[in-house]
């Protein structure tokens, strides 16, 4: 990528040429996915899908972290919010999710303390002021926000905060790239990989999925022309068959990462195998709160009693998340199932595709 087109990445002018590139390019039918939910509303409110020619598909992946997380875990949630004399602190995304038997949403409703913070130091303060009191805080998302949660956990241990825990339900990105791609569903072409994410961990970390799969990658950013030009890219690799692990997003990623981001996930957590919501368990795709912060895990400091989760009937979260369906698909998308009155975890979130769906799509 020339300095010339960096200084103007955001110019209309270069988003239709990159256009015209990917019709002159694009021969053969192609199945992209992003794996970001800011990719995916990007695309949306832009309106990408609408220039692009027939032979190209674009899917949405497992990019949204609050549709990822698995039943089980808004369970955790919930069971959590009901302990005596405790603040469940959360992230906005977090309070619609409906659980096997109630929502974060509902227990505020009937009386439990459950707040909205706009990050986990927030949490770390309420813990300080009110020391009489359990603070605890959902920890959920991807390699983006895992950092600053481990420096939260961090700073309570520094503090000797007694009250604060979190509840550790964070997954990684790359282990989610091979399973997809173990999928016989899927059929996926070329991956848009997330910008935000790669900023943390680079694109060193997609090298052990790139040299097992050989699938098209490139690091995206998230102007439309930063989209654009990752689907000329990923078309001229198929077309060509010259697959590569690609950085389209250079001013902001690089191949090693942020390293000190790095180095305090891995002296909080540990890799662990987890569940995703409609994918199943992923190996070693979960970060988990070591041993050595074992007093702020909530998961153990508390004796929680869940129910067998239950996925809601009907939902067709699952095959959306992996890309085998469209929300249209599912018989729940607009009937049961609306921004004002959710059914499934991907019509919650600002991020999720069924909520872009029902905003953008026409």
């Amino acid at each position: 990528m020339s300095l010339k087109y960096m200084e103007e990445y955001r110019d209309a002018d270069i988003a239709r040429s990159l256009v015209e590139k990917i019709k002159a390019s694009s021969k053969s039918k192609i199945r992209l996915m992003e794996v970001c939910g800011t990719h995916t509303v990007s695309i949306f409110r832009s309106g990408i899908r609408s220039v692009l020619p027939e032979t190209i598909a674009l899917l949405s992946g497992p990019g949204c972290p609050v549709c990822v997380t698995d039943q089980k875990e808004i369970d955790a949630f919930v069971a959590l919010a009901r302990v005596d004399n405790a603040i469940l602190t959360t992230f906005g995304d977090l309070v619609r999710v409906p659980g096997t038997v109630s929502s974060l949403q509902k227990e505020k409703a009937e009386g439990r303390d459950v707040r909205v913070v706009y990050s986990t130091m927030d949490a770390i303060d309420l813990a300080v002021k009110h020391p009489d009191r359990e603070v605890i805080f959902p920890g959920v998302g991807f390699e983006t926000t895992a950092p600053t949660i481990a420096a939260a956990i961090k700073t309570a241990q520094q503090m000797k905060l007694a009250n604060f825990s979190v509840y550790a339900a964070h997954k990684t990105v790359p282990r989610a790239l091979d399973t997809l791609m173990s999928s016989e569903l899927t059929g996926i072409d070329g991956f848009i990989l997330p910008g935000h994410v790669s900023l943390v961990i680079g694109t060193y970390a997609y090298e052990p999925f790139f040299q097992a799969h050989h699938t098209p990658c490139v690091v995206a950013g998230f102007e439309p022309a930063d989209i654009l030009q990752a689907i000329w890219m990923l078309v001229e690799q198929i077309e060509n068959q010259t697959p590569q692990l690609s950085n389209a997003y250079g001013r902001a990623v690089t191949s090693a990462g942020n390293e000190k981001a790095q180095a305090l996930l891995d002296e909080v957590f540990e890799t662990s195998d987890v569940a995703w919501r409609g994918i199943g368990v992923i190996p070693q795709s979960g970060l988990v709160i070591r041993d050595l912060f074992a007093a702020f895990d909530a998961g153990k400091k508390f004796d929680l009693v869940l129910p067998e989760p239950i996925e809601p009937k009907g939902c067709a979260c699952g095959e959306i998340l992996t890309g085998v369906k469209t929300p249209p698909d599912c018989p729940l998308y607009k009937t049961r199932c609306t921004p004002m009155d959710p059914v499934g975890a991907c019509m919650v979130s600002s991020e999720g595709t069924c909520a872009a769906y029902y905003r953008y799509h026409g």
